[in-house]
Protein backbone atom coordinates (compact mmCIF):
# COMPACT_ATOMS: atom_id res chain seq x y z
CA UNK A 1 0.00 0.00 0.00
CA UNK A 2 1.18 3.52 -0.79
CA UNK A 3 2.53 5.31 2.33
CA UNK A 4 0.06 8.18 2.13
CA UNK A 5 -2.85 5.75 1.87
CA UNK A 6 -2.05 3.63 4.93
CA UNK A 7 -4.87 3.71 7.50
CA UNK A 8 -7.03 5.83 5.21
CA UNK A 9 -10.67 5.14 4.41
CA UNK A 10 -13.44 6.58 2.28
CA UNK A 11 -16.10 8.60 4.04
CA UNK A 12 -19.29 9.51 2.22
CA UNK A 13 -19.74 13.27 1.93
CA UNK A 14 -23.17 12.79 0.36
CA UNK A 15 -24.68 13.10 -3.06
CA UNK A 16 -24.98 16.43 -4.87
CA UNK A 17 -27.39 16.37 -7.80
CA UNK A 18 -26.12 13.46 -9.95
CA UNK A 19 -22.72 12.98 -8.31
CA UNK A 20 -21.63 10.86 -5.34
CA UNK A 21 -18.91 12.52 -3.28
CA UNK A 22 -16.40 10.76 -1.02
CA UNK A 23 -13.75 12.24 1.23
CA UNK A 24 -10.46 10.43 1.92
CA UNK A 25 -10.06 10.37 5.71
CA UNK A 26 -7.74 8.80 8.23
CA UNK A 27 -4.48 10.31 6.99
CA UNK A 28 -2.54 13.26 8.32
CA UNK A 29 -2.88 15.37 5.20
CA UNK A 30 -1.97 18.94 4.36
CA UNK A 31 -4.56 18.87 1.58
CA UNK A 32 -8.14 17.72 1.13
CA UNK A 33 -8.81 14.76 -1.16
CA UNK A 34 -12.14 13.76 -2.68
CA UNK A 35 -13.38 11.09 -5.09
CA UNK A 36 -16.46 11.85 -7.17
CA UNK A 37 -18.55 9.44 -9.22
CA UNK A 38 -21.06 10.33 -11.91
CA UNK A 39 -22.73 8.42 -14.75
CA UNK A 40 -20.76 10.36 -17.37
CA UNK A 41 -17.30 9.77 -15.90
CA UNK A 42 -18.06 6.12 -15.17
CA UNK A 43 -18.88 5.60 -18.84
CA UNK A 44 -15.84 7.59 -19.96
CA UNK A 45 -13.32 5.67 -17.85
CA UNK A 46 -14.78 2.23 -18.57
CA UNK A 47 -15.21 2.72 -22.33
CA UNK A 48 -12.38 3.79 -24.66
CA UNK A 49 -15.05 4.18 -27.34
CA UNK A 50 -15.98 7.54 -25.73
CA UNK A 51 -13.90 9.95 -27.80
CA UNK A 52 -13.67 13.49 -29.14
CA UNK A 53 -16.10 16.06 -27.80
CA UNK A 54 -18.10 13.30 -26.11
CA UNK A 55 -15.14 12.73 -23.78
CA UNK A 56 -15.36 16.40 -22.75
CA UNK A 57 -19.13 16.28 -22.25
CA UNK A 58 -18.80 13.14 -20.13
CA UNK A 59 -16.91 15.16 -17.51
CA UNK A 60 -19.29 18.12 -17.32
CA UNK A 61 -21.85 16.66 -14.92
CA UNK A 62 -19.38 15.54 -12.26
CA UNK A 63 -17.29 18.70 -12.54
CA UNK A 64 -20.24 21.07 -12.34
CA UNK A 65 -21.82 19.19 -9.44
CA UNK A 66 -18.58 19.17 -7.46
CA UNK A 67 -18.00 22.88 -8.01
CA UNK A 68 -21.53 23.56 -6.82
CA UNK A 69 -20.93 21.45 -3.72
CA UNK A 70 -17.55 23.11 -3.02
CA UNK A 71 -19.17 26.53 -3.34
CA UNK A 72 -21.82 25.57 -0.80
CA UNK A 73 -19.03 24.38 1.52
CA UNK A 74 -17.22 27.73 1.10
CA UNK A 75 -14.24 25.79 -0.32
CA UNK A 76 -14.27 27.97 -3.44
CA UNK A 77 -15.32 31.58 -3.73
CA UNK A 78 -17.14 33.47 -6.45
CA UNK A 79 -13.97 34.05 -8.48
CA UNK A 80 -11.12 31.92 -9.77
CA UNK A 81 -8.21 31.85 -12.22
CA UNK A 82 -7.88 28.77 -14.43
CA UNK A 83 -4.48 27.43 -15.46
CA UNK A 84 -4.59 24.95 -18.34
CA UNK A 85 -1.75 22.51 -18.88
CA UNK A 86 -2.04 22.10 -22.63
CA UNK A 87 -3.29 18.93 -24.31
CA UNK A 88 -4.54 16.82 -21.39
CA UNK A 89 -5.76 19.83 -19.44
CA UNK A 90 -7.95 20.98 -22.32
CA UNK A 91 -10.22 17.99 -21.67
CA UNK A 92 -11.41 19.44 -18.38
CA UNK A 93 -14.55 21.62 -18.65
CA UNK A 94 -13.55 23.97 -15.83
CA UNK A 95 -14.54 27.27 -17.44
CA UNK A 96 -17.97 26.01 -18.52
CA UNK A 97 -18.68 24.45 -15.14
CA UNK A 98 -17.58 27.58 -13.27
CA UNK A 99 -20.03 29.53 -15.42
CA UNK A 100 -22.83 27.09 -14.58
CA UNK A 101 -22.21 27.70 -10.88
CA UNK A 102 -21.84 31.46 -10.95
CA UNK A 103 -18.08 31.41 -10.40
CA UNK A 104 -16.40 34.17 -12.35
CA UNK A 105 -13.20 33.23 -14.18
CA UNK A 106 -10.90 36.25 -14.11
CA UNK A 107 -7.98 34.82 -16.07
CA UNK A 108 -7.39 31.87 -18.39
CA UNK A 109 -3.68 31.03 -18.50
CA UNK A 110 -1.77 28.28 -20.30
CA UNK A 111 1.39 26.25 -19.94
CA UNK A 112 2.70 23.49 -22.21
CA UNK A 113 4.77 20.69 -20.69
CA UNK A 114 5.06 17.62 -22.87
CA UNK A 115 6.47 14.22 -22.01
CA UNK A 116 9.36 12.91 -24.08
CA UNK A 117 8.75 9.13 -24.34
CA UNK A 118 11.27 6.64 -25.64
CA UNK A 119 10.81 2.86 -25.46
CA UNK A 120 7.65 3.26 -23.35
CA UNK A 121 9.57 5.27 -20.74
CA UNK A 122 9.32 8.97 -19.87
CA UNK A 123 12.83 10.30 -20.53
CA UNK A 124 12.25 14.03 -20.15
CA UNK A 125 9.88 16.99 -20.03
CA UNK A 126 9.78 20.08 -22.17
CA UNK A 127 7.98 23.37 -21.34
CA UNK A 128 7.42 24.96 -24.75
CA UNK A 129 4.79 27.67 -24.26
CA UNK A 130 3.38 29.80 -21.45
CA UNK A 131 0.79 32.54 -21.19
CA UNK A 132 0.54 33.62 -17.60
CA UNK A 133 -0.63 36.55 -15.51
CA UNK A 134 0.05 36.72 -11.78
CA UNK A 135 -2.62 38.55 -9.78
CA UNK A 136 -2.57 38.56 -6.00
CA UNK A 137 -4.52 36.37 -3.59
CA UNK A 138 -6.12 34.11 -6.21
CA UNK A 139 -7.83 30.76 -6.23
CA UNK A 140 -5.95 28.75 -8.86
CA UNK A 141 -7.97 26.00 -10.57
CA UNK A 142 -6.34 23.30 -12.71
CA UNK A 143 -7.48 20.08 -14.36
CA UNK A 144 -5.06 17.46 -15.65
CA UNK A 145 -4.13 13.78 -15.67
CA UNK A 146 -1.56 12.80 -13.01
CA UNK A 147 0.39 9.56 -13.51
CA UNK A 148 4.07 9.82 -12.60
CA UNK A 149 3.46 13.41 -11.51
CA UNK A 150 6.65 14.69 -13.13
CA UNK A 151 4.82 16.92 -15.61
CA UNK A 152 2.66 18.45 -12.91
CA UNK A 153 5.56 18.94 -10.49
CA UNK A 154 7.52 20.81 -13.11
CA UNK A 155 4.53 22.95 -14.09
CA UNK A 156 3.54 23.85 -10.52
CA UNK A 157 7.06 24.80 -9.54
CA UNK A 158 7.33 26.88 -12.70
CA UNK A 159 4.04 28.60 -11.84
CA UNK A 160 5.22 29.32 -8.27
CA UNK A 161 8.44 30.81 -9.62
CA UNK A 162 6.62 33.02 -12.11
CA UNK A 163 4.12 34.26 -9.52
CA UNK A 164 6.97 35.18 -7.20
CA UNK A 165 8.87 36.92 -10.01
CA UNK A 166 5.80 38.89 -11.12
CA UNK A 167 4.64 39.80 -7.62
CA UNK A 168 1.49 37.64 -7.53
CA UNK A 169 0.23 35.30 -4.81
CA UNK A 170 -1.92 32.17 -4.59
CA UNK A 171 -4.47 31.79 -1.78
CA UNK A 172 -5.66 28.26 -2.58
CA UNK A 173 -5.53 25.64 -5.34
CA UNK A 174 -8.38 23.43 -6.57
CA UNK A 175 -7.29 20.52 -8.76
CA UNK A 176 -9.49 18.12 -10.76
CA UNK A 177 -7.83 14.96 -11.99
CA UNK A 178 -8.13 11.59 -13.59
CA UNK A 179 -5.15 10.63 -11.54
CA UNK A 180 -3.06 8.21 -9.60
CA UNK A 181 -1.73 7.83 -6.08
CA UNK A 182 1.29 9.96 -6.91
CA UNK A 183 -1.03 13.00 -6.86
CA UNK A 184 -1.35 12.79 -3.07
CA UNK A 185 2.39 12.42 -2.54
CA UNK A 186 3.04 15.35 -4.85
CA UNK A 187 0.49 17.70 -3.30
CA UNK A 188 1.71 16.87 0.19
CA UNK A 189 5.23 17.79 -0.97
CA UNK A 190 4.10 20.98 -2.72
CA UNK A 191 1.94 22.45 0.06
CA UNK A 192 4.91 23.47 2.26
CA UNK A 193 6.50 25.09 -0.80
CA UNK A 194 3.37 27.20 -1.36
CA UNK A 195 3.33 28.19 2.32
CA UNK A 196 7.01 29.06 2.29
CA UNK A 197 6.31 31.71 -0.33
CA UNK A 198 2.80 32.66 0.86
CA UNK A 199 2.16 31.90 4.56
CA UNK A 200 -1.52 32.72 4.03
CA UNK A 201 -1.89 29.80 1.56
CA UNK A 202 -5.01 27.86 2.65
CA UNK A 203 -4.22 24.56 0.98
CA UNK A 204 -4.90 22.27 -1.98
CA UNK A 205 -8.21 20.57 -2.67
CA UNK A 206 -7.79 17.65 -5.08
CA UNK A 207 -10.80 15.97 -6.69
CA UNK A 208 -10.35 12.58 -8.36
CA UNK A 209 -12.86 11.32 -10.92
CA UNK A 210 -14.01 7.79 -9.99
CA UNK A 211 -10.93 6.80 -8.03
CA UNK A 212 -7.36 7.36 -6.95
CA UNK A 213 -5.80 4.99 -9.43
CA UNK A 214 -2.33 3.49 -9.48
CA UNK A 215 0.22 3.59 -12.29
CA UNK A 216 2.01 0.39 -13.19
CA UNK A 217 5.54 0.25 -11.76
CA UNK A 218 6.61 -2.40 -14.28
CA UNK A 219 5.27 -4.02 -17.44
CA UNK A 220 2.76 -6.08 -15.49
CA UNK A 221 1.64 -9.69 -15.87
CA UNK A 222 1.28 -9.38 -19.64
CA UNK A 223 4.67 -7.73 -20.17
CA UNK A 224 3.11 -4.97 -22.31
CA UNK A 225 1.89 -2.39 -19.78
CA UNK A 226 3.54 1.05 -19.79
CA UNK A 227 5.26 1.80 -16.45
CA UNK A 228 4.41 5.20 -14.90
CA UNK A 229 1.74 5.76 -17.56
CA UNK A 230 -1.00 3.08 -17.57
CA UNK A 231 -3.57 3.24 -14.74
CA UNK A 232 -5.17 0.29 -12.93
CA UNK A 233 -6.78 -0.42 -9.54
CA UNK A 234 -4.02 -2.05 -7.49
CA UNK A 235 -3.06 -0.07 -4.36
CA UNK A 236 -5.57 2.61 -5.28
CA UNK A 237 -8.93 3.77 -3.90
CA UNK A 238 -11.83 3.21 -6.28
CA UNK A 239 -15.32 4.63 -5.84
CA UNK A 240 -17.85 1.86 -5.11
CA UNK A 241 -20.02 3.13 -7.97
CA UNK A 242 -17.21 2.79 -10.52
CA UNK A 243 -16.27 -0.63 -9.19
CA UNK A 244 -19.86 -1.81 -9.58
CA UNK A 245 -20.13 -0.26 -13.06
CA UNK A 246 -16.97 -1.98 -14.34
CA UNK A 247 -17.84 -5.34 -12.81
CA UNK A 248 -21.26 -5.21 -14.44
CA UNK A 249 -19.52 -5.30 -17.84
CA UNK A 250 -17.82 -8.42 -19.16
CA UNK A 251 -14.65 -6.78 -20.46
CA UNK A 252 -14.13 -3.25 -19.08
CA UNK A 253 -11.81 -4.38 -16.27
CA UNK A 254 -9.32 -5.82 -18.76
CA UNK A 255 -8.61 -2.66 -20.75
CA UNK A 256 -5.01 -1.48 -20.96
CA UNK A 257 -5.57 1.73 -18.99
CA UNK A 258 -8.37 3.62 -17.27
CA UNK A 259 -8.02 6.62 -19.61
CA UNK A 260 -5.38 5.70 -22.24
CA UNK A 261 -3.89 8.95 -23.62
CA UNK A 262 -6.32 11.72 -22.71
CA UNK A 263 -5.04 14.16 -25.29
CA UNK A 264 -5.11 11.65 -28.16
CA UNK A 265 -8.55 10.46 -27.13
CA UNK A 266 -9.91 13.98 -27.53
CA UNK A 267 -7.83 15.48 -30.33
CA UNK A 268 -5.95 12.72 -32.19
CA UNK A 269 -8.55 9.99 -32.51
CA UNK A 270 -6.60 7.88 -35.07
CA UNK A 271 -3.72 7.71 -32.57
CA UNK A 272 -6.14 6.63 -29.83
CA UNK A 273 -7.62 4.02 -32.18
CA UNK A 274 -4.13 2.69 -32.88
CA UNK A 275 -3.22 2.46 -29.18
CA UNK A 276 -6.36 0.56 -28.19
CA UNK A 277 -6.27 -1.88 -31.11
CA UNK A 278 -2.52 -2.40 -30.70
CA UNK A 279 -3.07 -3.34 -27.05
CA UNK A 280 -5.65 -6.01 -27.82
CA UNK A 281 -3.61 -7.34 -30.74
CA UNK A 282 -0.53 -7.53 -28.50
CA UNK A 283 -2.57 -9.30 -25.81
CA UNK A 284 -3.41 -12.01 -28.33
CA UNK A 285 0.28 -12.42 -29.18
CA UNK A 286 1.34 -12.97 -25.56
CA UNK A 287 -1.76 -14.89 -24.42
CA UNK A 288 0.26 -18.07 -23.79
CA UNK A 289 2.81 -16.24 -21.61
CA UNK A 290 0.59 -15.59 -18.57
CA UNK A 291 -2.30 -17.17 -16.71
CA UNK A 292 -5.66 -15.49 -16.87
CA UNK A 293 -6.02 -15.88 -13.08
CA UNK A 294 -2.87 -13.79 -12.54
CA UNK A 295 -4.14 -11.21 -15.03
CA UNK A 296 -7.52 -11.06 -13.28
CA UNK A 297 -5.91 -10.63 -9.86
CA UNK A 298 -3.68 -7.87 -11.20
CA UNK A 299 -6.64 -5.97 -12.60
CA UNK A 300 -8.73 -6.40 -9.42
CA UNK A 301 -5.72 -5.29 -7.42
CA UNK A 302 -5.26 -8.23 -5.04
CA UNK A 303 -4.93 -12.05 -5.01
CA UNK A 304 -8.39 -13.60 -5.11
CA UNK A 305 -10.21 -14.79 -3.17
CA UNK A 306 -10.07 -12.41 -0.21
CA UNK A 307 -12.28 -12.45 2.87
CA UNK A 308 -14.89 -9.72 3.26
CA UNK A 309 -12.89 -7.97 6.01
CA UNK A 310 -9.69 -8.15 3.94
CA UNK A 311 -11.56 -6.78 0.92
CA UNK A 312 -12.96 -3.85 2.91
CA UNK A 313 -9.51 -2.89 4.15
CA UNK A 314 -7.83 -3.34 0.77
CA UNK A 315 -10.37 -1.02 -0.84
CA UNK A 316 -10.65 1.50 2.03
CA UNK A 317 -14.37 0.82 2.40
CA UNK A 318 -14.44 0.16 6.18
CA UNK A 319 -16.62 3.19 6.96
CA UNK A 320 -19.12 2.84 4.13
CA UNK A 321 -22.64 1.44 4.46
CA UNK A 322 -22.31 -2.27 5.23
CA UNK A 323 -25.27 -3.61 3.24
CA UNK A 324 -24.13 -1.87 0.04
CA UNK A 325 -20.53 -2.99 0.53
CA UNK A 326 -21.57 -6.59 1.12
CA UNK A 327 -23.57 -6.57 -2.11
CA UNK A 328 -20.57 -5.17 -3.98
CA UNK A 329 -18.29 -7.79 -2.44
CA UNK A 330 -20.62 -10.57 -3.58
CA UNK A 331 -20.72 -9.08 -7.10
CA UNK A 332 -16.93 -9.04 -7.20
CA UNK A 333 -16.62 -12.60 -5.93
CA UNK A 334 -19.07 -13.75 -8.61
CA UNK A 335 -17.16 -11.83 -11.28
CA UNK A 336 -13.85 -13.37 -10.22
CA UNK A 337 -15.30 -16.88 -10.06
CA UNK A 338 -16.92 -16.51 -13.46
CA UNK A 339 -13.70 -15.31 -15.09
CA UNK A 340 -11.02 -17.53 -13.53
CA UNK A 341 -10.75 -19.68 -16.66
CA UNK A 342 -11.71 -17.04 -19.19
CA UNK A 343 -10.13 -16.96 -22.65
CA UNK A 344 -8.18 -13.74 -23.13
CA UNK A 345 -8.12 -14.30 -26.89
CA UNK A 346 -11.92 -14.47 -26.96
CA UNK A 347 -12.11 -11.19 -25.02
CA UNK A 348 -9.54 -9.57 -27.29
CA UNK A 349 -11.41 -10.56 -30.45
CA UNK A 350 -14.68 -9.30 -29.00
CA UNK A 351 -13.16 -5.96 -27.95
CA UNK A 352 -11.41 -5.46 -31.30
CA UNK A 353 -14.66 -5.99 -33.17
CA UNK A 354 -16.60 -3.69 -30.86
CA UNK A 355 -13.97 -0.96 -30.91
CA UNK A 356 -13.47 -1.00 -34.67
CA UNK A 357 -17.21 -0.84 -35.23
CA UNK A 358 -17.62 2.07 -32.81
CA UNK A 359 -14.85 4.13 -34.42
CA UNK A 360 -15.25 3.23 -38.09
CA UNK A 361 -16.62 6.68 -38.96
CA UNK A 362 -13.37 8.25 -37.73
CA UNK A 363 -10.91 5.82 -39.33
CA UNK A 364 -10.56 5.61 -43.09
Amino acid sequence: MRPYLEKTYLQSAGRYKGTDIYRLDGGKFNGKYYIISNEGTRHLLASPEVIGYDSYLAMCGATSDMLGWLKEQNAVGNETDIMTILRGGLNYPLEECCYRNGIRVNNMDFISCERVIRNNQITGLDIRYTKMRAPRDITLMIGDIIASGETLARCIRYIIGEFKRLGGSIRRMVFFTIGGTRAIELFEELTPEFRFHWPEFEGITCIFYEGIFSAYQDKGVTGISWPQIDFFWKDGVISPEFRRYVLSDDDALFEKCIIYDGGARRYEIPDHYHEVTEYWEDIKKVADDFSFKDFLDEKLGYPTPASYDEWLKLNHYQQLESKTMNELYVLEREFASRNEDQSIIRIADRRLNEFRKALQEYIH
